[in-house]
């Protein structure tokens, strides 16, 4: 993939500290530092290494990655490695993908809550497919599957909504056999909705009552036990979202697919058209209007607002595991599904190592090797020694 003409970082180095002094009263340390890492990221700030070829002798100095989970430049590897332990985990089978989406009228309570309110989506979603999954009016079986959270739209909005990746069936009540799904969606989105709705809620209620809620600025009125209660009637008025796509292909093709999903960041780099040092234009997909790409304009700093609203908080996992690939049962009930596909269980592989740097000489093609690390006050003074000469 060619190297993209503008970069969230070029936002950030040219338009980072008017927007942090114009928003410091609500941005949090962790925005801050994921701000800070983005501006840093492969610049001589955070030091760096010589490469050099072995055989012609070419020489060259790399700039260290931050490996924020939220920069759009260092997600490749973190990506493949997530991905390369999945492979073991994978099933003879095809598999499904569900979407389940908070409503618009809980955005403002997710932003002020996010722990809360995201570790109660993934509860709540996993606890749906779990209950529903396991009455024999649908499936009847134990399923098992992982979730990843999103919390965005297209368009930089808030969004929340966790994308479920399950295998096409599931394990009997007694683990002797494989029960395959009866429907083309795998499981009824009607249902899947309305359970969906009345465990979030039931959530919410009890968080309420627990005071783990955070009510301020516009929520303030909600403190007040009736109004809640109200609000909370409102989610009602409406059929909460969860989409599922038919089954697709087995596990020569999710791999390929899950790349799509996992550790992605708001907005990569190359959806960013141009910068003009004050607003942004991007490329986005109109989900609401059969799919259509459309380009959007916005003034940098509220480019920035609007990216640094999804930075998640500090240590929260955005990637789960439940039912049979929950990590406390996996290792026994993996390989019982293997064998009952009539797949030999997987050996686990050994994790790769690399002790040189992931590219070739751009003269001859031959592997680089790392030749010298460098910290940031060193590359500094190797800069002045140049300058003086």
């Amino acid at each position: 993939m060619s190297r993209p003409t503008v970069e969230v970082a070029d936002i950030v180095r040219a338009q980072g500290d008017p927007f942090v002094d114009r928003h410091q009263s609500w941005l949090d340390y962790q925005q801050l530092k994921v701000l800070r890492a983005i501006r840093n990221c492969r610049t001589a700030a955070l030091g760096g290494h010589v490469d050099a070829c072995p055989r012609c002798g070419f020489k060259a100095i790399s700039f260290n990655s931050c490996r924020n989970r939220h920069c759009p430049k260092c997600q490749a590897q973190a990506r493949q490695r997530w991905l390369d332990a999945r492979e073991q985990q994978l099933l003879a089978t095809s598999y499904f993908h569900l979407v389940f989406t908070l409503p618009h009228e809980l955005s403002t309570l997710a932003r002020e809550n996010p722990r809360v309110l995201y570790a109660l989506l993934f509860s709540t979603t996993a606890a749906t497919l779990l209950e529903v999954s396991s009455d024999p009016r649908h499936l009847g079986a134990e399923i098992g599957f992982f979730s990843i959270l999103h919390t965005w739209g297209q368009n930089l909005s808030h969004h929340p909504h966790v994308h479920c990746v399950v295998p096409a069936g599931g394990l009997s009540r007694d683990h002797s056999r494989w029960i395959r799904p009866r429907y083309a969606f795998f499981l009824p989105v009607k249902v899947l909705s309305r359970v969906f709705r009345g465990k979030y809620v039931s959530g919410l209620r009890r968080l309420y009552r627990q005071h783990q809620l955070r009510l301020d600025g516009p929520l303030e009125p909600l403190r007040d036990p009736k109004r809640f209660a109200a609000f909370l009637r409102t989610l009602f008025r409406q059929d909460w979202v969860v989409y599922a796509k038919r089954a697709f292909g087995g596990p020569e093709h999710v791999l390929r697919y899950l790349g799509r999903y996992t550790h992605r960041v708001a907005i990569s780099n190359h959806r960013l058209l141009a910068f003009d040092g004050e607003r942004v234009t991007f490329r986005w997909k109109d989900y609401a209007h059969d799919k259509k790409h459309r380009k959007m304009t916005l003034a940098a700093t509220e480019f920035l607002r609007r990216f640094v609203q999804h930075v998640l908080p500090r240590g929260f996992v955005r990637i789960r595991y439940f039912g049979f690939l929950a990590h406390r049962q996996r290792q026994a009930l993996l390989p019982i599904c293997q064998q009952l596909m009539g797949a030999s269980p997987a050996a686990p592989s050994l994790p790769a190592t690399q002790s040189g740097p992931f590219w070739s000489c751009p003269h001859c093609g031959t592997p680089m090797r790392l030749i010298e690390k460098l910290t940031a006050t060193r590359i500094v003074q190797r800069r002045a020694c140049l300058d003086s000469s």
